[in-house]
């Protein structure tokens, strides 16, 4: 036989308004709760410091500032390029057809270190503008061969002359043998790390 066991069940207490009052005037007087009512606790934050300094400068990896450095670089350019209506990749392709005439789309990609999709879209823009013309291929007809046209050599000169000044403020402080090493090193990392 199961006897069924009575348990005491406590009453809520009723809280007074009195009551109510004075917990919340202890609480409020508590010297922990006063530091930190109303605030919420900063989250700690670590701001990265400027280039130049930290990781960011001379104790940084070599690659992680050859990147910051051609960021920078190409910043300035768009900046100065912006005002002759020209982009920065629209300039690279523009050089590599006057040093290299008659490129396919697919070569000016690799030079120019481009997608093919976007200098797709580079040579759609220069030959409705009039910069560059297309030939056939004289063995491969299917190829198309890009090559600048008067309009375009003018367009180049007019940049180069805004490009000059960044390139000049590149080389500042550098002499012509510490200028040749630079462009020596930086050929070497671009052939070395390519064969790889």
């Amino acid at each position: 036989m199961i006897r069924k066991i009575k348990t005491a069940t406590r009453k809520p207490q009723r809280v007074t308004p009195k009551a109510k009052r004075h917990a919340m005037r202890a609480r409020d007087q508590n010297p922990r709760r006063r530091r930190t009512a109303g605030k919420m606790p900063a989250p700690a934050t670590i701001l990265p410091p400027p280039p130049g300094q930290g990781k960011r400068g001379e104790q940084g990896y070599l690659g992680y500032l050859l990147r910051q450095a051609h960021a920078a670089n190409r910043l300035a350019m768009e900046r100065t390029l912006t005002s002759i209506g020209v982009t920065t990749p629209q300039f690279v392709v523009l050089t590599m057809l006057r040093a290299y005439p008659g490129l396919s789309g697919a070569d000016i990609a690799r030079v120019a270190f481009l997608t093919p999709q976007t200098v797709g879209v580079i040579i759609r823009n220069l030959e409705r503008d009039g910069a560059i013309a297309k030939t056939a291929h004289p063995v491969h007809g299917r190829i198309l061969q890009w090559s600048l046209t008067r309009r375009g050599t003018s367009l180049l000169q007019k940049c180069r002359r805004h490009v000059q000044a960044q390139e000049r403020r590149l080389a500042a402080g550098l002499n012509a043998r510490t200028l040749a090493a630079v462009r020596r090193w930086l050929s070497k990392i671009a052939t070395d790390l390519q064969e790889n």
